[in-house]
């Protein structure tokens, strides 16, 4: 399906879906909202008390948008503001637009909460958010208590959607995505014989590298080597000489593509020719792999949110380009659809009444760039993985490997 469509369809769900809360008048739906960018963000702080009259919507969103993480915050958000943008200029939700307040939280659990309040006070119904697990928990645990409608693009961690039911995600969760591979090894690859690294302070790669572990045995994998190293490591050819000594079919990495990149070139530097396996973290890693090295990125596969060469999710990615000259990827993907998914539960529930608003959540039944999405009972994504493979220096999709 291409964009043009793609967007066309969920535009015009939304717009059903006014009229059918509105009683069935669709002027609401088309009339023109007032004049402002209501797309653009708002800091929290400038923002004003919540007025049904005032013809906006208030969402909030909370991302890293400066320190270590932010390259993923910048573009979850900016994956939003494209959504809502789209969104305002066919009338918003309800014929209200939509006001995007978005807060920089770091990438901290502290800030994060402080940043949470702020968009309560600025009368936000509904948060698109947190970015990262260790924040977003943090956030989870107050929404839950304020019973604020709460959808996170991309935290993964397995605790966040089971600490209140207010709180759902768009993306699949850590024990899924290392289950995944360990079964795409199995079954896909033929592998026999498997190992893992992962970063011991990380809870994104230790949830991987276990969930993974777990499935390699269910699968009667021989586990030959399960191995730690540190947050600030970037010598990683004592690790890897141990683990290729074991002679693995393949070697399971769940980290982010800054790491990952090192690990690819210098396990190939090593000798080792087998397939290399990680998570969405993966993403990027051609961006950043130096081009003498491009080769050590084959035979590398990664489960990821979406496959760049559907139509809708190539589409989104070209608009994304020409939105903000930047290249687009999985959190980009994930940022728009949450807005849009938020959308339409705002539109569903024909009111900004929080368990109303919760109620159309765990109703979702939308398609969107990373896949048809419903929720189950813990508010978690139920829709296929793509799981992408490195060839020749492009990501290419090998197989969808379905929940």
């Amino acid at each position: 399906m291409k964009m043009k469509k793609f967007t066309a369809c969920l535009l015009a769900a939304l717009m059903v879906l006014a009229m059918t809360a509105c009683g069935g008048n669709g002027n609401n739906s088309s009339t023109p909202a007032p004049s402002g960018d209501a797309g653009s963000s708002t800091p929290a702080d400038q923002g004003s008390t919540p007025d049904e009259e005032s013809g906006t919507i208030k969402i909030g969103c909370l991302a890293p948008l400066t320190g270590e993480v932010s390259v993923y915050g910048i573009a979850t958000s900016n994956g939003v503001k494209m959504a809502v943008d789209e969104l305002n200029a066919q009338g918003g939700i309800n014929g209200k637009k939509i006001e995007l307040l978005i807060e920089d939280e770091k990438g901290d659990p502290t800030e994060a909460v402080n940043a949470y309040n702020k968009l309560m006070d600025a009368g936000v119904v509904a948060i698109i958010g947190d970015v990262t697990s260790k924040p977003c928990i943090a956030v989870a645990e107050v929404a839950a208590e304020d019973n604020m409608p709460m959808l996170t693009a991309t935290g993964t961690a397995a605790e966040i959607t089971t600490i209140g039911k207010n709180v759902f995600r768009t993306c699949f969760m850590d024990p899924f995505q290392g289950q995944i591979m360990a079964t795409f090894a199995a079954d896909n690859l033929g592998a026999k014989k498997v190992a893992a690294m992962y970063d011991t302070g990380s809870d994104y790669s230790q949830g991987l590298a276990d969930s993974f572990k777990a499935q390699a045995e269910a699968k009667k994998l021989e586990m030959t080597a399960f191995e730690g190293y540190g947050a600030a490591d970037t010598d990683f050819t004592s690790i890897l000489n141990k683990i290729i000594a074991t002679n693995p079919d393949a070697i399971f990495v769940p980290d982010y593509y800054g790491d990952v990149s090192l690990i690819l070139g210098q396990a190939r530097a090593a000798g080792y020719t087998g397939a290399m396996l990680g998570g969405d973290g993966w993403d990027g890693v051609l961006g950043v792999m130096p081009a003498d090295k491009m080769d050590a990125t084959n035979n590398g596969y990664f489960s990821n949110h979406y496959a760049t060469a559907d139509e809708a999710a190539a589409d989104f990615l070209t608009k994304y380009k020409n939105t903000y000259n930047l290249d687009g990827n999985a959190f980009a993907a994930l940022g728009y659809d949450s807005a849009y998914i938020m959308a339409a539960a705002i539109a569903q529930a024909g009111s900004t009444d929080a368990d109303a608003i919760i109620a159309a959540l765990a109703a979702t039944d939308l398609e969107c760039v990373t896949g048809h999405v419903t929720f189950d009972d813990n508010g978690d994504p139920i829709k296929s993985v793509a799981v992408t493979e490195f060839k020749d220096g492009e990501a290419i999709l090998n197989a969808k490997v379905s929940a």
